[in-house]
């Protein structure tokens, strides 16, 4: 009943700002977590969140301009430098380094195309040429079999999508078996499902991949060789590991994209995506991004486009609430004079408050 009078003391304006208030906020929470479910879910850009769950690490990536490279050795030189960088700053990492334990993870790739052939076809594919930690960092669905390292002796094994094991064998349980590349054996190590959406067809997915060792892709593949670094380490203040990678992998600032995918979905890295509407797709130095990147850059625009109107959902009961301030104000039946006359009386009773106490404890 209460509630049925209160409703009809309210005039429609009322109603239908209230309404409005309510449904903003309603649709701020909506919009907040579905935007972070999707970038949660995307598996390429939370290797920071697998490797450490206490949240004190960090994921970069590193993109190269074509006609840029670099090489095992090169890698090898940073791992030592952001090693000595991370046990300079850190005792606890320098504990770890004595018990044998990892200080961080990280990956190299190159892109391109490679043909491989069995006893029931053959095919001409794009082709992923992995070292180090590949699959920590894309810990693709496997259908069967299981993932190599790129840290392997051996350089001979292969993963293959789903459509590549249906063309090649007619079947997706394959693990084991050989295939030719280049006419050297090569042995199928896992097969993997391969992302079907709208994002994923756009960003390079549309066609069958392969991934085989970086060494193999470059002796019987056509690439450019090493084009994307990707590391995960400890990030002890804002900015480290993105800075140590820029500083010190060997490779000119303009010629190569850095980002820190553990933290490109946040409201502070997305507002310079909004403030780059227009120019973000232009690009001085020729990139060619991987289609996890570009998956990622995919759903970084949505991610930005929904900023504006969750900001903009908040915006319409902030200003709702700053109007019904102001009536109110407008409307109070006391002035400053009362204020002033409350806030001396509240001062009053506080200072007697105290004087009661301390002759309390003086008569003791």
């Amino acid at each position: 009943m209460k509630i049925k009078r209160f409703l009809q003391g309210l005039t429609l304006k009322q109603i239908v700002f209230s309404l409005l208030f309510f449904l903003s906020l309603i649709l701020y929470l909506i919009l907040s977590l579905w935007i972070r479910h999707k970038t949660g879910s995307l598996i390429d850009q939370q290797a920071a969140r697998r490797w450490d769950q206490e949240g004190g690490s960090a994921q970069v990536s590193c993109f190269l301009a074509e006609g840029v490279e670099i090489d095992e050795f090169t890698i090898k030189s940073f791992q030592q430098k952001l090693e000595q960088s991370l046990l300079e700053v850190s005792s606890e990492l320098r504990e770890n380094q004595q018990e044998n334990k990892r200080l961080f993870i990280d990956a190299y790739s190159a892109l391109g195309r490679i043909k491989v052939v069995s006893d029931k076809g053959n095919l001409e594919a794009n082709a992923v040429g992995i070292g180090g930690d590949f699959f920590l960092f894309h810990p693709l669905e496997l259908v069967s079999g299981s993932y190599f390292s790129g840290d392997n002796l051996m350089k001979d094994f292969v993963v293959l999508d789903e459509d590549a094991a249906w063309q090649l064998f007619g079947s997706s349980d394959i693990a084991g078996k050989s295939v030719l590349i280049g006419g050297v054996p090569h042995y199928i190590s896992g097969v993997v499902k391969r992302q079907e959406d709208r994002f994923a067809e756009g960003a390079g997915l549309s066609e069958t991949v392969v991934y085989v060792s970086s060494e193999s892709l470059r002796a019987y593949g056509e690439t450019q060789g090493i084009s994307v670094y990707e590391v995960t380490a400890p990030n002890p203040v804002k900015g480290f590991l993105l800075n140590c990678v820029k500083e010190n992998l060997g490779v000119e600032e303009r010629d190569m994209l850095a980002l820190e995918n553990s933290a490109r979905y946040g409201v502070e890295a997305l507002i310079p995506v909004i403030l780059s509407f227009g120019t973000r797709s232009m690009q001085n130095a020729a990139i060619k991004f991987p289609y996890w990147e570009n998956i990622g850059r995919g759903w970084e625009d949505v991610a930005a486009l929904a900023l504006i109107f969750r900001c903009l959902f908040l915006l319409i009961p902030a200003v709702i609430f700053v109007v019904f301030l102001i009536i109110k104000w407008k409307n109070r039946t006391f002035g400053f004079r009362d204020v002033k006359n409350f806030a001396i009386d509240i001062k009053d009773k506080a200072l007697q408050k105290v004087r009661g106490e301390k002759n309390k404890w003086e008569h003791f």
